[in-house]
């Protein structure tokens, strides 16, 4: 079967391709070694890139693992995704259609995850990182266990949350606050996909892969959606935090200067 490199680029042309390890490979799909390998033999997952003795996955097979998983799911076997992943590529439509799913699968967001130890957490907190907070964190994945130290997703929030906390905010209220973010958010972005789903997606009936011919502009309009997504999000977050300041912190303000007003 054909590997990674001859299928067309599928990245869109301001993404950093992204390398993997197997080890890394199998946390970002929710998959095992033991299994990367196994599709490896079968020939369902092309060979990584040797770089001495390791071995280099990139976007290409972390597209195609998400899709071996997506079949798995929904019953197919190994045999049966096997012949479709060959019928694909005797068409020449695997490329297209990994061009398709790394633009639905790949971060929205450029941010690059950072790793710190317990140590530097406890640093960049002054200290106010409980046994408590450091459950809430991992539960909300703002941060992650992997081994002797902890992978940080987005460093932008761990960095506001920091400064929030140096102003006096306790940390597990603010974990609340984010628990609570998260739900708004996920529902929002799921009405928003859902919309694009149904009325980009769905006019080529439901379980249809659309014509190879078409997934090039699907992916190019998934591509296009992050940054209207986010053109569209932040001001809404903004008109949010005008009226709560608004609410919440006005009339708190009005008092000071009604305060300073009556002393004179």
């Amino acid at each position: 079967m054909n590997s990674p490199s001859s299928a067309p680029d599928s990245n869109s042309p301001n993404e950093t391709p992204q390398e993997f390890s197997i080890d890394a490979l199998a946390r970002e799909t929710g998959s095992t070694v033991r299994n990367i390998r196994a599709y490896q033999d079968r020939g369902l997952l092309p060979p990584p890139e040797r770089r001495g003795r390791r071995g280099i996955y990139n976007d290409a097979h972390l597209s195609r693992l998400r899709i071996i998983n997506r079949l798995l799911e929904r019953g197919y076997t190994l045999s049966n995704i096997g012949e479709l992943i060959e019928s694909w590529e005797s068409g020449n439509d695997i490329g297209h259609l990994l061009g398709l799913e790394t633009a639905v699968a790949s971060p929205w967001t450029d941010e690059l995850p950072d790793y710190l130890t317990m140590p530097q957490l406890l640093r960049k907190f002054g200290g106010q990182f409980s046994k408590r907070a450091l459950d809430k964190a991992v539960a909300l994945d703002v941060i992650r266990p992997e081994g002797m130290r902890y992978r940080v997703p987005s460093p932008r929030m761990l960095h506001a949350g920091a400064e929030l906390v140096a102003a006096g905010i306790p940390l597990e209220d603010m974990l609340d606050v984010v628990a609570q973010l998260r739900e708004n958010v996920e529902q929002a972005s799921d009405a928003m996909v859902r919309l694009v789903a149904h009325h980009v997606f769905d006019r080529y009936g439901e379980g249809q892969l659309p014509p190879s011919d078409d997934m090039p502009e699907l992916a190019d309009l998934i591509w296009r959606l992050r940054p209207l997504v986010e053109m569209a999000v932040l001001p809404e977050v903004a008109r949010a935090m005008a009226k709560a300041a608004d609410q919440h912190l006005g009339d708190r303000l009005a008092q000071v200067l009604d305060h300073l007003h009556d002393a004179e």
